[in-house]
């Protein structure tokens, strides 16, 4: 929501480009709105030179390979001073992660056995290591692998740039570009995201990246507004073309007409003024019927635990927990947990919180849980069934709550969850938890309720035990969807059958509602799939009345369930739930929207 002052060099638009400019998709990492002039980084490990030195050269090389190494040490942590008060303390300790990797002992190795061996030079001995992790790394269908390439990546190409400062290279780039830009990408990575000059950074466009990544994280606690996976930017996009980033709908403009440019800035202008002081609330809630909708937060860091305070939601319905357990290698100790969770309780000020336990799988790559990578990572041991099988990360987790919510209204739930066979095992272990608190005298949270979060079909079938034994119900609309219908959610090529409108899908929540309606239990829903506007109508329509919503979605979620009619929602969620397949279902949501009042 941004929009510099500095015009850019190619203002006008040939007369072959659409009057909206040349349109691009892309996956939102970030929601928001950017309006600036494009600087590309393209940096290619493969244009690092490739030269040979003699014998003679080998020390003062390493010693340039040593010198540079200290240098950019020193800007991380430069950087992470710099961002200190503007990101969460654990979002900026991911700069330690590449702080760290300056140091990796394997990497230093590698670099100076080729230096040594081979009498590459120094860049070249760098690229080369780089480009050979990266290349293992991508050949594994593993997430965390494949960040851990782009943070060594990001080291590398950092290193290099020093190592051209010291030949007295200048970055050309930097004497055209403005001061404000928005930063086009081959990968979304930390690297370029920020830097020490003064310049700031008004969104981000890549082409590939992961939404779990680090460079994501980061740019979600500093809210640019960032879209990755844009097929075909860098083919597209000039150094100095005016963009209209648009990461909330997951698009990006080129060059668009003057028109359009006007547009946009006037609706910037506007949401400015509303964000210092928001006319719309979260606190109540109807339909267009006057059918009460309840909205809580959905959150993974204190920002948004902040927002959603701000938006007036009714609580933090859901606080994700895997923040602190991703940035370090090692799990968290009892004080960094608790901590990091009084903080989230102080910041919900005095509302209640419900932390969904860590929920990982060993594609991750969290030693504590996974000594080692699991054939199918998704059907194996994740969310409670992991932290069952190493009860020390889980008592640790569990003391850490109970410590900090001492006198607090607080929540767990239990992601995973198969049956009830792993509620009570839970239940025993908080018991166990709490009487050795009791006999430390150490205050803690002496009620504390204790959810499960549907996500498998075995949990679907038990939901009428697990309501029974727990105090509330929660659905995890994208993994229930993804397991119900056994589609891999980030499979591209698979898009078309994750469908939470699915006849399938809506009569099992239809079951879950029945259910919780009759043993007067709580259910609410979150995920990115229940917030989405096509989805609204009919998750109403099926009796949801409680939705986890995150904060930088809630104003849309808010203003699509005042244009519902509850009575037109239920009967397309009717309809659409007695549908024998989903090209049926989905032809009444792309025929009109059904459920929605038209204005």
């Amino acid at each position: 929501m941004v929009d510099p002052s500095a015009s850019p060099a190619s203002e006008l638009v040939p007369p072959d480009r659409p009057a909206g400019g040349v349109l691009l998709r892309g996956t939102p990492v970030a929601p928001g709105l950017a309006l600036g002039v494009v600087h590309r980084k393209d940096y290619d490990l493969a244009n690092a030179p490739l030269d040979r030195i003699p014998r003679e050269a080998i020390e003062a090389e390493l010693n340039r390979f040593h010198r540079a190494l200290i240098d950019a040490r020193a800007q991380l942590a430069q950087l992470k001073t710099k961002l200190t008060g503007k990101v969460p303390q654990d979002d900026a300790r991911i700069l330690d992660v590449h702080i760290a990797y300056l140091k990796d002992s394997v990497f230093l190795s590698d670099v100076e056995n080729l230096i040594l061996n081979e009498q590459l030079c120094l860049e070249a001995a760098i690229a080369k290591v780089i480009s050979d992790f990266d290349r293992i790394f991508r050949l594994v269908q593993n997430e965390t692998l494949r960040e851990r390439a782009v943070d060594l990546r990001d080291v590398g190409i950092r290193v290099l740039r020093h190592l051209e400062k010291h030949r007295g290279e200048e970055d050309t780039s930097a004497l055209a570009r403005p001061n404000d830009y928005v930063l086009a990408a081959k990968e979304l990575s930390i690297v370029d995201m920020f830097n020490l000059q003064g310049e700031r950074v008004l969104g981000i466009l890549s082409e590939t990246g992961a939404l779990t990544s680090h460079a994501a994280i980061l740019a979600r606690s500093m809210r640019i507004p960032t879209l990755t996976a844009v097929a075909g930017l860098l083919e597209t996009i000039r150094e100095g073309d005016f963009v209209i980033l648009d990461a909330s709908e997951g698009v990006v403009r080129i060059n668009p007409d003057e028109v359009v440019r006007a547009q946009y800035k006037e609706s910037t202008s506007e949401e400015l003024v509303e964000e210092q002081a928001p006319e719309w609330s979260a606190s109540d809630v109807r339909t267009r019927d006057g059918v009460a909708i309840h909205v809580a937060s959905s959150c993974g860091n204190l920002p948004e635990v902040e927002q959603g305070v701000a938006h007036r939601a009714s609580h933090v319905g859901l606080y994700r927990t895997e923040l602190l357990f991703l940035v370090d290698k090692d799990v968290p100790s009892l004080e960094s947990l608790q901590q990091h969770y009084a903080a989230v309780l102080a910041a919900a000020r005095g509302k209640p919180v419900t932390f969904r336990l860590l929920h990982v799988d060993s594609s991750v790559g969290l030693a504590a849980l996974h000594p080692a990578r699991e054939p199918n990572p998704a059907l194996g041991r994740a969310g409670v069934r992991a932290l069952l099988s190493r009860e020390l990360v889980l008592r640790r987790q569990l003391q850490a709550i109970l410590r900090a919510g001492a006198g607090r209204e607080v929540r767990v739930a239990l992601p995973f969850v198969t049956d009830t066979s792993e509620l009570r095992r839970i239940k025993e272990i908080l018991f166990e938890e709490r009487l050795e608190l009791k006999k430390q005298r150490d205050p803690f949270a002496e009620k504390l309720s204790v959810g499960v979060v549907i996500e498998t079909p075995a949990s679907l079938l038990a939901a009428r035990d697990l309501a029974r034994e727990s105090e509330f119900l929660m659905i995890g609309l994208d993994a229930f969807t993804q397991y119900l219908l056994a589609v891999d959610r980030e499979h591209a090529d698979l898009r078309a059958w994750f469908e939470n409108v699915h006849p399938c899908v809506l009569r099992a929540l239809r079951t879950l509602v029945e259910v919780c309606d009759e043993l007067a239990k709580p259910l609410s829903v979150f995920g990115v799939t229940a917030t989405q506007s096509a989805s609204v109508p009919f998750l109403v329509g099926v009796g949801l009345r409680h939705f986890c919503v995150e904060p930088d979605r809630m104003r849309g979620f808010v203003e699509d369930v005042g244009r519902l009619s509850t009575r037109q929602a239920a009967r397309a969620a009717q309809t659409a739930g007695a549908s024998s397949c989903l090209a049926e279902t989905l032809s009444l949501v792309d025929g009109w929207r059904h459920g929605y009042v038209r204005p």
